[in-house]
């Protein structure tokens, strides 16, 4: 895997929304509740801290962070991106992967190119990977078996079926 593609250390947890309360403590937008837990590593504005409070639920967890004691130093943070140290990540399962693993992973229909992902969007009904093809224009690929063949991350490849996907070879 050349460096550019290289598997960040660090995950998107999250983003620094309102403010609740006056301790510092704070509502986060866009949550991946996996990678905030209690005394949990984060990293925010360029330092790293701890994670000393977590309240609200999975959908609107509720947080303060060791060193961030006030509302208006919250408020000065508002929509800062929070990250959470790969390492430290929940074990994917077989069939699982961090969406920013699948970015740039080539798209292909056996020796087909297709194209490239894009992202992974989350659909009401399933997750669909967004790809841009080689020949312009995009596609978007439900993770569902019919449609994914394999994903191999470590190859950076994602084999798809496009007969399934209603697209013509060639």
């Amino acid at each position: 895997m050349a460096d550019s593609e290289a598997v960040p250390e660090w995950l998107p947890a999250g983003r620094v929304g309102r403010a609740h309360g006056l301790d510092g403590s704070f509502h986060v937008t866009r949550p991946r509740p996996a990678l905030l837990p209690l005394d949990g590593l984060i990293q925010i504005d360029g330092r790293q801290t701890r994670i000393v409070r977590r309240a609200g639920t999975d959908d609107r967890p509720i947080l303060r962070l060791e060193g961030i004691g006030t509302r208006e130093a919250i408020e000065a943070l508002r929509g800062a991106d929070l990250t959470a140290p790969r390492a430290a990540a929940p074990t994917l399962g077989d069939d699982e992967w961090w969406a920013e693993d699948l970015e740039g992973c080539r798209v292909t229909d056996g020796e087909i190119e297709v194209g490239t992902v894009r992202r992974l969007l989350a659909l009401p009904s399933c997750e669909v990977l967004e790809v841009e093809r080689t020949a312009g224009g995009e596609l978007l690929v439900p993770l569902v078996r019919d449609a994914v063949r394999s994903v191999d991350v470590d190859a950076r490849r994602v084999d798809i079926d496009l007969v399934f996907l209603g697209e013509a070879q060639g």
